[in-house]
């Protein structure tokens, strides 16, 4: 297993390479975010991992982008271009893409989104 040095890295990628992200894109989306760092020359400040699930199978295929904590719902690999070249290199978050911002303390979802807002998380029980 490697183990990167991020002291470089201003952005971490979480790519979703679940099951219903890959039906819909998912490895196809993957490599075409991985390639365009790459062609960019970027590869020491984003670094990009792919996670099993994201819990937003609705809007597959998911990408979250830390440290500004922007979901995004990138089905292709276009779109995916779209956020290196726009949000990670460009500092614009790419609005017609977005699921949930990061602000103040807790994630919201644009008013104009058009993903379902989902069910809510069971609270644990203080008993």
């Amino acid at each position: 297993m490697t183990t990167w040095n991020l002291t470089e890295t201003k952005h971490h990628v979480l790519i979703c390479n679940g099951s219903s992200c890959m039906r819909k894109g998912g490895e196809e989306a993957t490599q075409a975010i991985r390639e365009e760092i790459t062609n960019l020359d970027l590869d020491a400040s984003i670094h990009t991992t792919r996670t099993r699930c994201n819990g937003r199978c609705k809007d597959a295929c998911v990408m979250v982008v830390y440290p500004e904590g922007v979901w995004y719902k990138a089905a292709t690999p276009e779109i995916a271009k779209k956020i290196v070249h726009d949000h990670l290199v460009g500092g614009n978050v790419v609005e017609d893409s977005v699921i949930y911002t990061y602000d103040k303390g807790h994630f919201s979802a644009p008013e104009n989104s058009e993903s379902i807002t989902g069910i809510a998380k069971p609270q644990k029980s203080n008993v």
